[in-house]
């Protein structure tokens, strides 16, 4: 069983995710904490595997509790529920600096908190399952002639995280995953995802060049459009270009426009991947990678929370191979390793 104590000023969060919690057969919530001194205390007596943490608490905070948490020998893993302000988004990239594994978008009305119940459920299952990754030595860089798309929404966090830390070091190509996110959280999201992949994460900065072997994650409140650039040898390498152009599917950044702008660039050596996520946003940028003769994927039904992302490119026949979370790494690794092959 996995013990699990939730910590959070409000009564009304508190049952809610104790509720939500009782119907996993593996999980057991040992206790709940009002507010940090509450929490510390709670957390020496019961030894919770996972705890839950709220921000802002009166007498003491979540940022107080993981400052504590770094002085003990051994400590749970630490999940911070942040509300969707651009204060808590601060506080959410700090409490990741000071220790917390990983974070969840608290929604504020009880239908919508109802439904975070899966995706909490498999960040939970994820914090004490994940393998513990040991980080190469530093491996020289270069400006990349292939890339690894990778679109997500709801419910795409945790597939990240199975997904990136199974990448090999070692990948000749770069990743760009565009999640659905709110401005001021892909940073955190970035820099939790650089703690638990072999591959340096970081979001994305305008300008940039994409190199082999790293990761950079959309930011939030830009399209992040793949602009061409030419190199000496005649080889077409990639810059991000930050756009604030009319949201797409009524978001910012859009998967398709990451998506299609990639496929211009670097043609057929263009892997893409749609996790989940709801609405249609990935459709048109996977046709967009197929028609210039990359390799397209999407994840398997049973491992998505939601599938409209993915359904929208099965739609279009665009889709090369529809794969197991579990083995999508793998398959990625493979796809990228012929286009080393095969690259004149």
């Amino acid at each position: 069983m996995i013990r699990v104590l939730i910590v959070d000023d409000s009564l009304f969060i508190r049952t809610i995710l104790r509720d939500l919690l009782k119907g996993s057969p593996d999980i057991e919530v040992v206790g709940t904490a009002v507010n940090g001194i509450d929490a510390l205390g709670k957390i020496s007596e019961l030894k919770p595997d996972v705890v839950t943490l709220d921000i802002e608490m009166p007498r003491m905070g979540g940022l107080e509790v993981l400052e504590a948490l770094q002085k003990e020998s051994t400590r749970p893993k630490v999940i911070v529920l942040s509300t969707l302000t651009s204060r808590q988004a601060d506080m959410t990239h700090r409490a990741l600096r000071l220790g917390a594994d990983d974070f969840m978008l608290k929604p504020r009305d009880v239908p919508n908190v109802r439904g975070i119940e899966r995706e909490l459920v498999q960040k939970i299952r994820n914090l004490v399952a994940l393998p513990t990754i040991v980080k190469p030595p530093a491996i020289r860089r270069k400006e990349a002639d292939a890339v690894v798309l990778i679109g997500s929404s709801a419910g795409g966090p945790s597939m990240l995280d199975t997904l990136l830390s199974a990448l090999p070091p070692d990948l000749p190509a770069a990743v760009i995953v565009t999640q659905h996110m709110p401005e001021g959280f892909t940073a955190s999201l970035a820099e939790r995802l650089s703690r638990i992949s072999s591959l340096p994460v970081k979001e994305t900065a305008n300008g940039e060049a994409l190199q082999t072997g790293t990761v950079v994650v959309s930011k939030a409140g830009f399209h992040s459009v793949i602009s061409r650039a030419v190199s000496n040898t005649g080889r077409n390498h990639g810059r991000v270009v930050h756009s604030t152009a009319p949201r797409l599917h009524a978001v910012r950044p859009a998967v398709d426009t990451t998506f299609t702008s990639a496929a211009h660039v670097f043609g057929p050596r263009t892997v893409s991947v749609l996790l989940s996520g709801m609405g249609n946003d990935g459709g048109e940028g996977t046709l967009a990678v197929k028609n210039a003769g990359g390799t397209t994927m999407v994840c398997a039904e049973d491992d998505c929370l939601v599938y409209g992302m993915a359904r929208s490119a099965l739609a279009r026949n665009c889709v090369d191979r529809v794969v197991p979370l579990g083995s999508l790494a793998h398959e990625i690794a493979r796809a990228v390793g012929r286009l080393e092959v095969n690259y004149v």
